[in-house]
């Protein structure tokens, strides 16, 4: 993605790998499964997922740099406001039950 002010970059997990661009593409992917995971119809997570993207970007736009799990959480807060379900399992993907 791409703001007035340049690209706005990624910091990964951890630190493993350098900062990469935000890619909406793939933000739009894993919360689309997220929600077809919790039961929806893959036609109503495509919405919710194009709606979430977007509510995301906004907040973006004054961001220059934030870390995978600032985007994690922020996608999770929207998400859970259009299925609740849905965005308990985007928050928790990665956590070790």
């Amino acid at each position: 993605m791409t703001r007035e002010g340049g690209p706005v970059h990624i910091i990964k997990r951890h630190g493993r790998r350098g900062p990469e661009e935000f890619d909406v593409a793939k933000l739009h992917k894993s919360i689309v499964a997220a929600t077809v995971s919790s039961g929806v119809h893959h036609g109503h997570a495509e919405s919710i997922a194009k709606k979430v993207t977007e509510e995301v970007t906004e907040w973006l736009a004054a961001r220059h740099e934030v870390t995978s799990d600032d985007i994690r959480r922020v996608a999770g807060k929207f998400l859970r406001t259009h299925h609740p379900d849905a965005g308990y399992l985007y928050e928790q993907h990665r956590t070790t039950l």
